[in-house]
């Protein structure tokens, strides 16, 4: 088989040549040569390609604390990986070069790189982890888990940066090779996903639960919109959900949104998050940081 034919995981056909891509909760039913919404998986003859396996669009050696990761393998280096594709459609997106990005369009040549390659280059550069960031890494998933598995048996660390929006099935394939995750909850509501993202909260929450229940590290951000997803009411009611649902020393990030991709509003300012964190430390959360902006 080509390098730029890999089949997917987490489909089944359909009629008419048509296929039903399950790895996120879209479940695009995608028909013949077209593609799925998130611009990297397509229906090739009645099977579902991955064009995004093994040709990461973007390569870097980072400082954990940037994915942001600030309670797991603190002063360590990881090499971050992406791709082109996103399955939300954040109107506030702020990496849209590459979320929207797709190869069919680009005019750029991509070199194929293999999972061992990448593992070797890891190791090359004396990081101690693998990060699959930068896009949503759940669009690329094959391509992650295989380069997981071979990360772990030269026992290097796999760190998930997500937006969480992804099936319970795909969940429980990719999440146990994952040492550590940060995963986006983008607003604490349905109507916020619904007219912010053209997405759901559910399925996010119940990513979460499930990662947190295989007791992997975990870290949660909220990028914090103003007018949108930063009222009171909307902040504790997560606070609450975290309290009931994972518990409260799970590292919360909270991090001021700036002008990007569709949505222009003002900057959030720093008083917000600096309102946010005192909330959450008075009700119990220690493990609260703030991102973006200079105090």
């Amino acid at each position: 088989m080509d390098i730029d034919m890999h089949i997917a995981s987490w489909w089944e056909p359909a009629e008419n040549s048509s296929i039903i891509c399950s790895l996120c909760p879209r479940r695009c039913k995608i028909s013949p040569d077209k593609y799925g919404f998130c611009g990297v998986r397509r229906n090739d003859n009645g099977k579902l390609i991955s064009e995004s396996y093994g040709y990461p669009v973007a390569m870097q050696v980072d400082p954990i604390e940037k994915k942001p990761l600030l309670e797991f393998m603190p002063r360590t280096k990881v090499f971050s990986i992406g791709t082109f594709g996103c399955n939300l459609d954040c109107v506030f997106c702020q990496n849209d070069q590459l979320s929207r990005g797709c190869y069919h369009n680009s005019s750029r040549k991509f070199d194929y790189i293999s999972p061992e390659i990448i593992v070797m280059m890891t190791q090359r550069h004396n990081c101690q982890s693998i990060a699959y960031t930068y896009n949503e890494p759940t669009v690329f998933a094959e391509y992650a888990l295989d380069v997981a598995k071979l990360a772990k048996e030269q026992e290097l660390a796999n760190v998930l940066v997500t937006n969480g929006y992804i099936t319970q099935e795909a969940a429980q394939d990719i999440y146990p090779h994952i040492d550590a995750a940060n995963i986006d909850m983008k607003g604490f509501s349905e109507e916020f996903y619904s007219n912010m993202t053209h997405a759901s909260l559910q399925p996010v929450l119940e990513a979460i639960k499930y990662f947190h229940s295989l007791g992997k590290h975990l870290e949660l951000t909220n990028l914090v919109i103003p007018e949108s997803n930063d009222s009171s009411e909307m902040i504790n009611a997560y606070l609450d959900w975290v309290e009931q649902e994972l518990d409260k020393n799970v590292p919360l990030h909270f991090s001021a949104y700036h002008p990007a991709h569709k949505w222009n509003v003002s900057p959030t300012p720093p008083d917000t998050l600096l309102k946010i964190r005192e909330t959450a430390n008075k009700r119990g959360f220690e493990h609260v940081y703030l991102g973006n902006i200079r105090l």
